[in-house]
């Protein structure tokens, strides 16, 4: 099972706790399916672009499970959020990520894009 240290910048935000768990389950390969639009646009590169939820839910559940995720930051403002932080492989080998998530309205509870940096 994979250890989660989170941020303490969720204190008593809900959005932001919110785009805490979607950073998280997209790095631990468990995606939460309601969260995405159907036509949700996902950008891994400049040069890479994935269109649609069910290419992004099984791109997702492929990948490896990380020994631990620690969150440094997860933000929110109006239909935007990002979530920074560092995955600790099995193996050791870390990577830093950030993910910044577009939301289809200001409640931020359906993402409508993701551009992911590690």
């Amino acid at each position: 099972m994979t250890k989660i240290l989170g941020s303490r910048d969720c204190g008593n935000s809900p959005k932001n706790r919110f785009v805490q768990d979607l950073a998280v389950s997209m790095e631990c390969g468990n995606p939460i399916p309601e969260a995405f639009d159907e036509k949700v646009i996902w950008e891994q590169s400049s040069a890479s672009q994935m269109q649609g939820k069910k290419g992004l839910l099984a791109d997702l559940s492929a990948r490896p499970k990380p020994a631990t995720i620690t969150i440094s930051h997860a933000i929110s403002h109006g239909k935007v959020g990002a979530a920074s932080g560092e995955v600790t492989l099995p193996d050791g080998n870390r990577r830093r990520f950030c993910h910044v998530f577009e939301f289809t309205n200001n409640k931020a509870n359906c993402v409508a894009g993701v551009r992911s940096y590690s």
